[in-house]
């Protein structure tokens, strides 16, 4: 009976190393499946930075792209990373950033993880000052989308040309874009007008306009009857002829304005936010450029 009580220990003892040995192979080997794959995890820190990247990795085995949380409303400015966050970029090879300081939380994923490569999509990009909205130009854009591929190219040398190749192809869509802005550009070019969104200052640009007065509206923006009466005197005194606004925060104020004055207010996304799809940008600045032609060209 002992002896038998002592054979069950020890078959259960080489059953329970047997299972353990077994585990720990099938783990090891889980993990060198995964090497093996070589999956480059791409972390992008919010919507229009996701947009570019999902172009330029369109088709690529093995890069897993991801976006952060994104703030409740609008874009990055005072956004804190959550622990998701965290958790995601802990699992990152490379994190695609804006920059231009609208990412006030990198020097925290910096310190956190010193070996996480970071593409600074605006490099090279002249803002204006602090204004990090620079992907409201197309031509900005179209930078950040070369930026972003060579970063990623350098990272991953094996398929720079892919890389390559998805930024050319994106940008000549772009380009079209562009083409169709520069020619509704004739008939904005010149016109005075007010801006509820520094994000906006860009596209005005782009379409030759003169801004005469910005004013950043967002979800904290508490606007004074003083600067309702500053807006309404400078659309006066220059004569404005359309007042440039996101539609979330930029409503209310603008309507007020636009039906006390002969300015009228025309709403523009200001593309901080969409659809998780690599034809949303596009998408986007077409229906801005199709506001434009219905207020500058079909009056």
């Amino acid at each position: 009976m002992k002896k038998n009580k002592s054979l069950f220990v020890g078959m259960l003892l080489g059953a329970i190393t047997l299972i353990a040995f077994g585990s720990t192979f099938f783990i090891f080997q889980n993990k060198q499946q995964q090497k093996e794959q070589d999956v480059l995890k791409v972390v992008t820190s919010f919507y229009p930075m996701y947009v570019a990247t999902a172009n330029v990795t369109d088709g690529i085995e093995h890069v897993q792209l991801e976006n952060l949380s994104e703030p409740e409303t609008g874009c990055l400015h005072d956004y804190q990373l959550r622990p998701e966050d965290m958790k995601l970029l802990s699992t990152a090879d490379v994190f695609v950033i804006n920059g231009g300081g609208i990412e006030e939380f990198l020097a925290e994923v910096a310190s956190a993880y010193p070996d996480l490569v970071i593409v600074n999509a605006s490099e090279g990009i002249v803002d204006h000052g602090d204004n990090p909205h620079v992907w409201m130009s197309i031509s900005s854009y179209q930078k950040q989308v070369l930026n972003i591929a060579e970063g990623l190219a350098a990272v991953d040398k094996k398929n720079q040309d892919a890389y390559t190749a998805n930024a050319g192809a994106y940008i000549a869509k772009l380009d079209e874009m562009k083409a169709m802005q520069e020619d509704l550009a004739m008939a904005s070019q010149g016109q005075p007008v007010v801006l509820f969104h520094e994000a906006l200052e860009y596209f005005a640009e782009d379409m030759g306009m003169e801004v005469v007065y910005t004013m950043d509206l967002d979800e904290e923006r508490q606007v004074s009857a003083g600067e309702v009466a500053e807006v309404m005197g400078a659309v006066k005194k220059n004569d404005v002829s359309a007042i440039l606004a996101d539609e979330t925060y930029g409503k209310e104020l603008g309507d007020m304005v636009a039906d006390s004055t002969d300015a009228r207010a025309i709403y523009l996304d200001p593309m901080v936010r969409g659809e998780y799809d690599k034809d949303s940008y596009i998408a986007h600045m077409q229906a801005n450029l199709m506001a434009i032609r219905a207020n500058f060209v079909a009056r």
